[in-house]
């Protein structure tokens, strides 16, 4: 049996993701230190999701001090609480935008949580979705490497 002309290459298909995942302790230094205020390029799935689980654990964590600090009933104001949200908005924020970006949606996309009922779930969907597998107009794919 004699080979054929051309023969066929096997080429790996494009795989829409990093080629690893970011850890939870590399997202948030990403992100507060690297990336606080940073809305250019692109964010993978795991450093959003992994700094929305940090944000989530760090304002439960502070409300418990706040209620115990200050009383159950919470009526008095949430000091920490609040300092917490300060500090972790803009991040949030520019994060969201780099995810929209690995999707290669504009920022203003964020926008559409305005959007009565339907707002949020769309937002949700386009965060959920995997990035685009090539570079795109944002940037290239996120290498989750810091």
């Amino acid at each position: 049996m004699q080979p054929s002309p051309n023969p066929v290459y096997f080429v790996p298909p494009t795989v829409n993701q990093p080629t690893q995942m970011m850890s939870f302790v590399d997202s948030i230094k990403n992100v507060l230190i690297n990336n606080y205020a940073g809305f250019s390029g692109r964010a993978s799935r795991s450093e959003y999701w992994w700094f929305s689980l940090f944000s989530f654990l760090a304002g439960f964590t502070t409300s418990l001090i706040d209620a115990t600090l200050f009383g159950w009933e919470m009526t008095d104001p949430t000091y920490l609480t609040w300092l917490l949200q300060l500090a972790i908005i803009l991040p949030g924020l520019a994060v969201s935008v780099r995810r929209l970006h690995d999707s290669g949606k504009s920022g203003w996309s964020i926008l559409i949580v305005l959007v009565p009922c339907v707002g949020f779930i769309v937002f949700l969907i386009w965060l959920v979705q995997d990035g685009q597998p090539n570079d795109n107009m944002y940037g290239s794919v996120p290498t989750n490497i810091i």
